[in-house]
């Protein structure tokens, strides 16, 4: 039987690299931790960069996670007690991340997820569009542009990839404004991925 949770649902933070997604969703975990309330918190295997086991945002905050390579097995690792589920990085699942978040909030739990929404394209990061979709809540934060410094709300490749995603930082991307990015720059790039 679910149990009854006031703030159950789902809730999407999402925006371009730098833009301070990992550092809201972990402020919001903390506060539920503080709350004493239940919390699991899962990342994508794929999403290495700065910790094998923690989230971590560029800001260097970071949180313990659960690792896992698909949707299944955060239904597999959840714990029937927890209250508050975290992930990030959600646009490295695919698309049966969205079904598994709304069957949590049907069961009362709050799940807070954080990702991409556009690619390094401009182009809708699924699964991210279709969860903003459901959700009770949707964040949108800005970075810094580092070409002009106005808000940014595009993620900038810098580094030569045919590949849609690269795992990587401030070594393969920028945030860009509206006016400063470049959609097609990858393309037009000499420098190649291995040799940064």
């Amino acid at each position: 039987m679910a149990f009854y949770n006031p703030i159950a649902g789902l809730e999407v933070i999402c925006g371009p690299m730098f833009s301070g997604k990992s550092e809201e969703l972990i402020r919001r975990l903390r506060r539920a931790k503080i709350a004493k309330q239940r919390v699991m918190v899962f990342k994508p295997r794929i999403d290495d960069r700065y910790s094998e086991d923690r989230i971590v945002s560029h800001s260097e905050q970071s949180l313990d996670a659960q690792v896992v390579s698909s949707p299944e097995e955060i239904w597999e690792m959840l714990d029937d007690r927890t209250e508050v589920i975290g992930i990030d990085e959600v646009q490295f699942f695919d698309k049966s991340i969205v079904a598994l978040c709304e069957r949590l909030a049907n069961l009362g739990r709050r799940v807070i997820v954080a990702g991409l929404d556009l690619d390094y394209k401009g182009v809708p990061f699924e699964p991210v569009p279709q969860l903003m979709a459901v959700a009770e809540y949707v964040t949108k934060t800005l970075a810094v542009c580092h070409r002009c410094g106005a808000p940014a709300s595009r993620t900038q490749r810098i580094v030569r990839s045919e590949e849609r995603i690269v795992v990587g930082a401030l070594n393969a991307y920028e945030a860009r404004c509206r006016r400063c990015f470049e959609p097609d720059l990858p393309n037009q790039l000499t420098m190649d991925l291995k040799e940064t």
